[in-house]
């Protein structure tokens, strides 16, 4: 299908800075061959009713992956189920560059056991020939894990890596600043027992002692093999200048609007959850979303653990403000793509990627209805017209 010319007519293309009303667009050789109100000549003519056509959302952490995998505590799917699960997914949730996130933090849970976490790389790495959108990884290291630096060495050897971020969560800082916190939070979300909850914490505490040679190593052979690197979890300016000087080009979830800024004037890419714009808030008690994107220090919106939210926050952001729809599709296309380095796509524009998503709104409901990855028609869902 991907030799196939495609002409989406009438339709609202959202571009970078503008919306075209009743436009249209070929794609050709998986790309946009042009943007207008012309004819095609031979092209498939897709006739998009005046629905809005958006860039294919780009979505840099999300770890819904890790629920296909382990959607009940000790409860293990086969690992290719969970790859070919999250890939349509996301193909439905309008997101065409997702970076799956998986934790290597060996005593958590099952699936960030750092065997299964490096086998579900590989297994992630594997499938994407035969993806419907371009799966990539996004590992996540525990730095108060010593156990993990070799696997995740080897994993950037074998070029499975296309994004590194640094995770502290040791109590007493960052998003877990009270150990109270901490404990509530393996309970409730992974099925600990307050005793062992209170042992993991004080062995992260001592780990925490030895963690800067790892960080050090690992971000250097990053580096080295040109994958990009986050930190995450900020809380403070100068964790986000340390960061940046080691190399990072991101600031994951900064926990309050203070350290957001900071990151924001460091050069760093801030990205923040699209479901703490849905919700309204955080749902660990850090920072609104909202509140960064009023000042003007966010820069992307990611999926976090739910890939549908992507398309909510957006059109949620535009409806209510504070954002016009084209800067709130920024967030989720052009941001992302400029703070993970790729240029082939982000925005609807000649010569780039055919990354596309038709929206409907069904029942009043934004939702993706077609969804386009390179030029190939992956996903389309027909909703009855009331």
């Amino acid at each position: 299908m991907s030799a196939v010319r495609f002409h989406l007519t009438h339709a609202r293309i959202v571009l970078a800075d503008q919306v075209l009303e009743d436009a249209s667009l070929l794609i050709e050789d998986g790309r946009i061959d042009a943007i207008g109100p012309i004819a095609f000549g031979d092209a498939v003519e897709l006739d998009l009713g005046g629905r809005l056509l958006l860039p294919g959302m780009i979505d840099l952490h999300c770890d819904a992956i890790e629920k296909e995998a382990e959607p009940r505590a000790g409860v293990m799917f086969p690992l290719d189920v969970a790859c070919a699960q999250i890939d349509r997914r996301n193909a439905a949730a309008g997101i065409t560059t997702p970076f799956h996130a998986l934790s290597f933090a060996h005593a958590e849970w099952g699936v960030r056991n750092n065997d299964t976490a490096a086998a579900l790389v590989r297994q992630m790495h594997a499938f994407r020939p035969h993806g419907l959108v371009d799966n990539r990884i996004h590992v996540r290291y525990e730095i108060t894990d010593a156990s993990a630096l070799p696997y995740i060495l080897t994993l950037i050897d074998e070029q499975c890596i296309e994004l590194l971020s640094l995770m502290d969560h040791t109590p007493g800082q960052g998003q877990f600043r009270h150990l109270e916190k901490y404990v509530a939070y393996l309970m409730g979300n992974h099925g600990s027992s307050r005793e062992a909850a209170e042992r993991l914490a004080e062995e992260k505490l001592r780990a925490r002692e030895t963690a800067d040679d790892r960080v050090m190593a690992l971000m250097e052979r990053a580096r080295a093999a040109g994958v990009p690197m986050a930190s995450h979890d900020d809380d403070n300016a100068d964790r986000v200048a340390t960061m940046k000087r080691l190399g990072a080009s991101m600031s994951e979830f900064p926990i309050d609007l203070d350290t957001a800024r900071a990151a924001h004037a460091a050069g760093l890419a801030t990205i923040l959850g699209a479901p703490n714009v849905m919700r309204g808030g955080s749902q660990s008690g850090n920072m609104r979303a909202l509140d960064a994107i009023e000042a003007g220090v966010a820069d992307c919106l990611c999926a976090d653990y739910a890939p549908a939210t992507m398309l909510a926050a957006v059109m949620a952001l535009a409806s209510r403000g504070p954002l016009s729809l084209p800067e709130a599709v920024r967030l989720v296309s052009l941001g992302p793509a400029r703070a993970a380095g790729l240029e082939d796509r982000g925005e609807i524009a000649t010569g780039l990627r055919a990354d596309l998503i038709m929206i409907d709104e069904p029942g009043g409901v934004p939702v993706v209805t077609a969804t386009w990855c390179g030029g190939r028609p992956v996903f389309h869902a027909g909703y009855p017209q009331v």
